[in-house]
């Protein structure tokens, strides 16, 4: 029997998250993001359904990147108003049971001592359910907002990227031995004082002493995502991630990605299983095929072709307003997301991407229509270039996603590509099934552990 694959509910706290234009039909409940009811009934629709996790997008700032401006992402609400993911995670614990919930933060936005406690403090509460996707930020309204003049330089962003993860893996997995809780009303002793470590950590950015505040939280290190799909992205994601989020374009485009990259995984010195690999992808389904291919051509009438060209404008640094439309893209110096770019051209090995492409190409990735038993042969053929799991991209929800859970998802169970309950266990355990709880030992994050007790106590000068 083929091995399952994960899917995850993919959704952001804002009016519109990807397919643009689409929050004004009356089928969405997009306008009503600010409502908490909102998302209790869409990640109630995910548990029922057995996905894994809600994933969940976000941004920190917004640019005038689109037409010298940025009023198209206002007036079509592109990524904005957006309210914080981490606080909707944590209204969402008590509502749920066994789902994952996988909040994004960049390491812009919080300072990596209290984000730290933040997440520890969320697996606590959601019993070890918490994954974290790692974010850089591409806007220079994003570093404006925190203090900087501009977004620093790519590969840069990941120098700062891995001092940021190595103090939160230094908090998280050696700020406590396994056996610093004692927990003894009798003695009343509840933690052991020679157990509970400082960290002293002193790099190019932070300087963070320690100790970690919480004691060690179910999976203690929270499941690890990262979207980037630059080469930097990639080399950060082999020696990090236990997942990253992929946009190929058809499954040789993924196929060629995801090979490079698990050689980079294992020359990091880890499994080549250890990461896992999720496509972004949307479904239109339909009874036959004629009726998704009507329903797929209503949501193409219906998308802002504006409001596409504006977010991957943001995201790629370059102003797809004021360009030529059929300019090569290599003619372009791009400093954003360059995966889009590199995802395009592996799917059209010798094609030069031009701007037009890339309009067609964030559009169009990942989307399959169909009836339910052809999205399964497909999602076999993905499966076979190597995904592992898929973020399910709404263009109305609810409705995207009861529509794949009620068609798409009996059938993906009856060929075995999708679980039917969810086994005991945390986030991870559940992801990877032969490990525990915690990171394995080939993970970065592990050499802390025990690390610090090793050290002699040396406080801190008055």
């Amino acid at each position: 029997m083929a091995k399952r694959l994960v899917f995850n509910g993919f959704s952001m706290n804002a009016v519109s998250h990807v397919f643009h234009g689409l929050w004004r039909s009356p089928q969405t409940q997009q306008r009503a993001f600010n409502d908490l009811s909102t998302w209790v009934q869409l990640v109630r629709i995910l548990e029922k359904a057995k996905f894994d996790a809600l994933f969940l997008a976000d941004i920190i700032g917004v640019d005038p990147a689109y037409q010298g401006s940025w009023d198209t992402y206002l007036n079509e609400a592109v990524q904005i108003p957006i309210n914080d993911s981490g606080a909707l995670i944590s209204a969402l614990i008590g509502s749920t049971e066994n789902i994952g919930l996988t909040l994004t933060s960049s390491i812009l936005q919080d300072h990596p001592f209290n984000f730290a406690r933040k997440i520890s403090t969320l697996d606590h509460l959601s019993k070890g359910r918490i994954g974290w996707n790692i974010v850089t930020s591409v806007s220079h309204n994003a570093a404006q907002n925190f203090g900087f003049d501009r977004i620093v330089p790519h590969n840069e962003r990941y120098a700062w990227a891995d001092e940021y993860v190595d103090v939160v893996y230094k908090l998280w997995e050696g700020s406590w031995d396994d056996d610093a809780v004692v927990n003894d009303p009798a003695r009343n002793v509840y933690a052991d004082p020679s157990k509970v470590h400082r960290i002293h950590h002193e790099g190019k950015r932070y300087k963070v002493l320690g100790p970690h505040l919480s004691q060690p939280s179910p999976q203690r290190s929270p499941v690890l995502f990262q979207a980037g799909s630059s080469r930097a992205g990639r080399a950060f994601a082999a020696r990090n991630a236990e997942g990253t989020f992929i946009v190929a374009l058809n499954p040789e485009g993924a196929r060629r990605q995801i090979t490079e990259t698990r050689n980079l995984v294992t020359a990091a010195g880890r499994h080549a299983g250890d990461l896992l690999f999720i496509q972004g992808m949307s479904f239109v389904v339909g009874g036959t095929e004629q009726e998704a291919r009507l329903k797929a051509r209503d949501i193409d009438q219906d998308v802002s072709a504006n409001g596409l060209l504006a977010h991957l404008s943001r995201d790629l640094g370059i102003d797809l307003g004021l360009l030529d439309p059929d300019r090569p893209v290599e003619e372009l110096e791009i400093e954003g997301v360059q995966g889009v770019i590199r995802a395009y051209e592996e799917a059209h090995p010798g094609k030069t991407a031009t701007v037009r492409d890339l309009g067609y190409a964030y559009a169009g990735a990942g989307r399959i229509t169909g009836t339910p038993e052809t999205i399964a042969d497909q999602l076999e053929e993905w499966q076979g270039a190597g995904i592992d799991g898929v973020n399910l991209i709404y263009t109305s929800t609810p409705g995207s996603f009861i529509d794949f859970a009620e068609n798409v998802m009996p059938e993906l169970r009856k060929r075995g590509l999708a679980q039917s309950d969810y086994a005991p266990g945390t986030y991870r355990e559940r992801l990877f099934p032969s490990s525990g709880p915690r990171l394995n030992g080939r993970h970065p994050a592990a050499r802390y552990r025990g690390a610090f007790a090793r050290r002699p106590v040396q406080e801190p000068a008055e």
